[in-house]
């Protein structure tokens, strides 16, 4: 629709046209009822018949709309001509920040000052749920007083919101993006954008830290001779160095390095801690650098943690604000993030239990590892600008403080220890009734009395000097009761917080409620059902509710909550009881400290050759877990991880053409599939009630799945006998203890078929595999402290022949019989030539093939050819650590008061 002046749209008069792009065609003109002028946006009418343009184009304009801020373009009315839909949007005068490049690059001051203005206006769009996902020059006008204003949100989507809590009534959610679309603008995308995966706010900031480059070089961040090489150069590349004549500072180049990080998780999480950390060099900018040397260019497989300096001048700002005494009521929050030292990583192998803030807010413990080094606790004090490793407290985790922050508790082996914060030798408190792996949480009073939880068990109680631990609570079995987790002392030191566990809602592991128990009592009480780990600060109860962390005003003298939850954190870190237990930690004096996000981890089916040793990778990279080729070796059953439902499901991938299709539709947990001896049907384990029970299912898709056996314990199917008969499967798991081997009857009347024990003991026993034969199981068994393989008689068990020596699991045969695989401690792929032709099974010697890179997590990471000379292995392309610790000061601030 061409449109002159003297034109009506509604009651707007067209008055002249000012440019067009690809999202429309813009007019001045002039709204009689309030005598201003205006800018109108109308679709071009060759696009009209595009429903995908007219919807995008409707949500642009609902998305302006509902934003109120003085760095976004102000929307006032949308409507429509003969079908055509425009909306109309303050004027406004000035340059576009593309024109006033075009001079040149802007001073140190001017382009930390407009980036700090698009950072506050980008945290406005994203509090409410929207991202622009086209920021660049053009779409950013810098009126004649300075102000910088965000331009068309024509590509911008309503993320998907978390539903208000309890609501119990479905939200209204509308996303644009569809996986595999690329849309934005060559230049300033995002690497997640330019490869069509899903995106969020975090493109934004991507998009954000190459206009600063701009502004700071003159010059694109990434730019190629081609649209392809730009791509590529985004994806690949580090951008070139920022100007060493300009003098910038270091924390500014840091800042744009950090923006730019290829990995989302990497880069600022929030538009507002972007702009906090620029607000810190604002009066600052023009100042001599300190020196300084730019990072080298980053791997897709590592991620470099040198960035921990940025976080110097944001860490100290905090600490002055922690040791003054202001009221959380009247001080504002402030925000910042601390990441480990260079060259060490927080550990994933203690999911939300490896942080704890000291109750005086001072100091911040956590669980990282070196390269090539154990987990060790780490202490970071926030007036300080690293942390230091614990000696003495390898392989520990779970850490909380004592009441006085002079003391660290933690959890190692099968013991409960601790230590001076400052250093020096831990000091046994008790022995655990199982292994710290198992650890779920603890808390310290001021009596001296520390209560302690693990999987499967009450709470445990013992004194801080030491002793013999005893149970504090009582499971209720009539309910189903499995566990009690994370207790935390209230302000009077003998009430306490906790949440239990077990099957009243459904599962093994779903939680049954948080309650309040006494140290003077076996009574307690029901804060509400359902739930996550709680925590006490302030007068507020803070909790995880599916991936938010909310605050809820609480009485600790009545033990009553009141009002209703408040969201405080998105996204937050979670694992522990079927990924329910929050990655948070609050102090006595108005500090949180919390986790976002996953560790990510994308991996690519790869075949490794044994006589070559060249590797070749097959299809694209994803999260893939376990591997299990099909008797003809022609396919894979795989399992894959949703990024955004984070539950696995298999898929079918086709080695030869390096394509997949999936396999399962169950929409909870899929994640070990096993073929039948003649590869048309498989067996799965799911969890649709909160424990995996096992499934069989025509690979075909003739039929869908069929329950197979479901009583109420995890499942996980390892292996079928050659000739049909038999099922070997395992019972329990780590959080209850140990695991059993059991073999399931797969032939005859199916009511008629009984589950029998295989090997039970009071050890683990799991990843059973039947010999070609059917004559021989290997299996791994923890009988001598460490994991081993083992062969052991089938019917049997009778006797058994040990494979490994110093570590082994994982084992797999080849198909004649002749040799044994597994996977060493060390994470080589080990081979032992062995005979299982007679009455008595030979071992030869074992030897090293090659060392396995596979992603954590996955039961099976590889599979092997037939003749033994290829091993299809599951191998990391593209391990990115877990996110910065956030931490926030006068967290309350702004909230209701109870």
């Amino acid at each position: 629709m061409m449109l002159a002046p003297g034109d009506h749209l509604g009651p707007y008069e067209i008055q002249a046209s000012i440019g067009a792009g690809a999202m429309g065609e813009v007019y001045r003109a002039r709204d009689p009822r309030l005598g201003r002028d205006v800018a109108i946006k109308v679709l071009p009418g060759s696009h009209t018949n595009d429903p995908e343009r007219l919807r995008r184009f409707e949500v642009e304009a609902r998305a302006a709309a509902a934003l109120n801020h003085p760095n976004i373009l102000a929307i006032y009315d949308i409507g429509a001509r003969d079908g055509v839909p425009y909306v109309v949007s303050e004027l406004l005068e000035g340059q576009t920040l593309r024109e006033q490049l075009a001079a040149g690059p802007l001073s140190v001051r001017k382009a930390v000052e407009y980036a700090v203005q698009i950072a506050r206006g980008l945290e406005a769009a994203h509090e409410k749920g929207i991202v622009h996902r086209d920021l660049k020059p053009e779409n950013l006008l810098v009126a004649p007083n300075g102000r910088v204003k965000i331009l068309d949100f024509g590509l911008a989507k309503l993320a998907d919101a978390p539903a208000a809590p309890e609501s119990g009534t479905d939200q209204t959610r509308t996303s644009l993006t569809v996986p595999g679309v690329v849309m934005g603008t060559v230049g300033y995308m995002a690497p997640e954008q330019i490869r069509g995966l899903p995106t969020d706010h975090r493109a934004d900031i991507f998009a954000l830290g190459s206009i600063l480059y701009e502004m700071l070089s003159g010059r694109r961040a990434f730019r190629g001779d081609t649209t392809a090489d730009t791509m590529m150069a985004i994806l690949k590349e580090p951008p070139a160095p920022l100007p060493a004549e300009r003098n910038l500072p270091a924390a500014l180049e840091r800042i744009v390095d950090r923006c730019l990080e290829k990995a989302p998780i990497a880069r600022f999480q929030s538009a507002g801690d972007l702009a906090f950390a620029l607000e810190g060099l604002s009066s600052h900018s023009d100042a001599a650098p300190v020196t300084r040397g730019r990072p080298g260019a980053r791997n897709g497989a590592t991620l470099a943690w040198g960035l921990a300096g940025l976080f110097a001048l944001t860490t100290l700002a905090l600490a002055v604000l922690l040791f003054r005494s202001a009221p959380p009521d009247t001080a504002p929050t402030y925000r910042s993030s601390i990441l480990p030292p260079e060259h060490v990583a927080f550990s994933t192998q203690v999911p939300a239990g490896g942080l704890a803030i000291s109750p005086d807010g001072r100091r911040l413990v956590f669980t990282a590892e070196e390269q090539e080094g154990p987990r060790m606790l780490w202490v970071r004090s926030l007036d300080g600008l690293s942390a230091q490793p614990l000696a003495g407290t390898e392989n520990g985790g779970y850490p909380f403080w004592s009441p006085d922050s002079k003391y660290i508790a933690f959890f190692s082996g099968n013991k409960l220890k601790k230590i001076d914060a400052a250093g020096g030798s831990p000091v046994v408190l008790c022995d655990t009734p199982r292994s710290s792996a198992l650890a779920a949480g603890g808390t310290w009073n001021r009596d001296g009395v520390i209560l302690f939880a693990l999987a499967t068990a009450p709470i445990f109680r013992v004194s801080a000097v030491g002793g013999t631990a005893t149970p504090a609570t009582a499971l209720d079995e009539q309910v189903g009761e499995t566990q009690h987790w994370a207790p935390f002392f209230l302000p009077d030191g003998r009430h306490f917080l906790y949440f239990a566990a077990g099957s009243k809602a459904g599962g093994p592991d779903d939680p049954n409620g948080v309650y309040v128990g006494s140290l003077d009592s076996s009574e307690r009480k029901l804060l509400f059902p359902g739930g996550s780990n709680a925590k006490y600060a302030d007068g507020y109860l803070i909790f995880p509710r599916e991936r938010v962390l909310v605050a809820q005003p609480f009485d600790p003298a009545r033990l009553e909550l009141r009002g209703d939850p408040v969201p405080v954190a998105d996204q937050i870190s979670v694992g522990g009881l079927s990924g329910r237990t929050g990655a948070f930690s609050v102090s006595e004096t108005g500090v949180l400290a919390y986790q976002s996000g996953f560790q990510e981890v994308r991996s690519q089916l790869t075949w490794w050759d044994r006589a070559t040793k060249q590797t070749t990778g097959i299809g694209a990279p994803a999260a893939f877990g376990d591997v299990e080729l099909s008797p003809d070796r022609e396919q894979a059953a795989v399992s894959v991880l949703d990024p955004e439902k984070r539950t696995r499901d298999v898929w079918l991938f086709d080695v030869a053409r390096g394509v997949r299709t999936r396999f399962t539709l169950e929409p909870t947990d899929e994640q070990t599939c096993i073929w039948s001896p003649d590869g048309t049907r498989a067996v799965f384990n799911a969890r649709p009630k909160g424990y995996f029970d096992l499934y069989e299912q025509a690979v075909n898709g003739a039929s869908g799945p069929e329950l197979l056996l479901g009583d109420a314990q995890n499942k996980t199917p390892w292996s079928w006998s050659p000739d049909g008969k038999f099922l070997m499967y395992s019972t329990g798991g780590f959080a209850i203890g140990n695991y059993d081997l059991w073999v399931l009857p797969m032939t005859g009347d199916p009511a008629a078929r009984k589950p029998a024990p295989f090997l039970q003991t009071p050890f683990n026993e799991y990843n059973a595999r039947f010999s070609p034969d059917g004559r021989w199981v290997a299996y791994v068994s923890n009988e001598t402290g460490s994991y081993e393989v083992y062969v052991t008689k089938f019917p049997g068990p009778i006797g058994k022949v040990p494979i490994s020596a110093g570590g082994g699991d994982l084992p797999r045969w080849r198909a004649d019989g002749r040799e044994l695989f597994y996977v060493a401690h060390n994470s080589e792929l080990m081979a032992a030539a062995v005979n299982g032709q007679g009455d008595e099974f030979e071992v030869g010697a074992s030897r090293t093939l090659t060392e396995l890179h596979a992603p954590p997590g996955g039961r099976y990471p590889y599979d092997v050819s037939r003749d033994g000379q290829r091993f299809l292995v599951n191998t990391i392309v593209e391990a990115i650590a877990l996110p910065p610790i956030t931490l926030v000061v006068h967290w309350t601030a702004g909230l209701q008061r109870p």
